[in-house]
């Protein structure tokens, strides 16, 4: 489904692939996430996406103009996970309800592979 918004002007709709992109770009701006992860099912390694790809790493779901968003991501080792994933949170779900004007209702994050990083 689509994001949907009524303007005085018009009806304005979103594609999910555009949210998701917007959100990966602010994800990897991140401190402490290396890149989003694509997930090989066969063999259960995680791969780091090149940004051409960046969307491959987020799923968007919306449902009655609220959107929930699937992470996959790389972190940098030696960085504490909890604090990393809660900037990730809180710093996606500004810039997409601002970009939106849509609530952002749930974003999971799921920690896929640690980097080092020089």
């Amino acid at each position: 489904m689509k994001g949907q918004m009524q303007t005085e002007f018009g009806q304005i709709v979103i594609d999910e692939e555009v949210i998701a992109k917007y959100a990966g770009i602010n994800a990897v701006e991140c401190f402490g996430i290396v890149g989003m992860a694509s997930v090989n099912m066969t063999d259960g390694f995680a791969n780091l996406l090149k940004k051409d790809n960046i969307t491959k790493g987020v799923k968007i779901k919306v449902h009655d103009n609220k959107i929930s968003i699937d992470f996959h991501v790389i972190v940098v080792y030696g960085v504490s996970i909890a604090t990393v994933t809660e900037n990730l949170i809180q710093s996606v779900k500004y810039r997409v309800e601002k970009f939106t004007n849509m609530t952002v209702d749930k974003i999971n994050v799921y920690v896929e592979g640690v980097r080092i990083v020089d």
